[in-house]
């Protein structure tokens, strides 16, 4: 695909259709406006219960010594700091498009006592900047629905890792049971926006939030563009009652 047909091309933005060329900005002014009470936000919204989603993307994942990790749309370095926990020789990459976002991670990483075996990187997932074959795994907890262009992103972790390597993402996803769901969606379009008001000062970026959930593929789909990527043994569990979705695929 050349230049003019991306340019061409429209993908979501929450509730929105934007010019695929001109979500990358959009999605790093988000970021760029909440780091500093991004991960005081996710405790809030998700009353702590990200931390054992996380915990169990690493639990599947089974670190071991020596695994070298590429955490894509790492963020604060939340998923990249417990995969370092695990085992006490592994070493971590965090790349994020977002400075401020990678910012308080080094700041957090300092406190923490991880940066020796931990490194940031301001990158696109489109494009890594990384040979290939590089990297033992890459995981991408709650940063595909922020991405243009997925596929690329989901190619591009094929590429950088190597023979017998793992891609895993975490990911919202659709709830299945219909009365759960009104519940859900009741406290997601009622009380998010409204804790993204009080406590990181922006409603409009917890509401980009949600609306980006409902657009986002449900597991089905997501397995699916994960296999056209190029990954095999592809697999999926659904967490907290499906309100997250946990998936797995291997370069063989």
């Amino acid at each position: 695909m050349d230049n003019r047909d991306r340019t061409a091309q429209t993908v979501d933005f929450g509730s929105a259709t934007v010019k695929q060329d001109s979500k990358p900005a959009l999605v790093r002014g988000v970021f760029e406006s909440v780091a500093g009470r991004y991960d005081v936000m996710n405790d809030a919204m998700s009353f702590g219960v990200h931390r054992l989603w996380k915990s169990a993307m690493i639990d599947w994942l089974a670190p071991w010594s020596g695994m070298r990790l590429l955490d894509i749309a790492g963020g604060t370095g939340d998923v990249a700091v417990r995969f370092l926990n695990r085992t006490n020789d592994t070493h971590a990459i965090v790349l994020d498009m977002t400075a401020s976002m990678l910012n308080v991670g080094r700041r957090r990483a300092r406190r923490a006592g991880q940066t020796r075996r931990l490194h940031w990187v301001a990158g696109d997932a489109t494009a890594l900047p990384f040979d290939d074959r590089s990297f033992d795994a890459c995981t991408l907890a709650f940063g595909l629905r922020n991405i243009a262009r997925r596929e690329d992103a989901i190619r591009e972790a094929w590429r950088v890792l190597r023979l017998g390597g793992r891609f895993l993402v975490l990911e919202f996803s659709q709830v299945p049971n219909a009365s759960l769901r009104r519940l859900y969606d009741a406290y997601s379009w009622n009380v998010i926006p409204r804790l993204g008001s009080m406590i990181a000062n922006d409603r409009d970026s917890y509401r980009y939030l949600v609306e980006s959930i409902r657009q986002f593929p449900d597991p089905e789909r997501l397995a699916d563009m994960i296999r056209t990527g190029g990954f095999e043994r592809v697999r999926y569990q659904r967490l907290s009652l499906g309100v997250v979705a946990l998936h797995s695929g291997w370069k063989l």
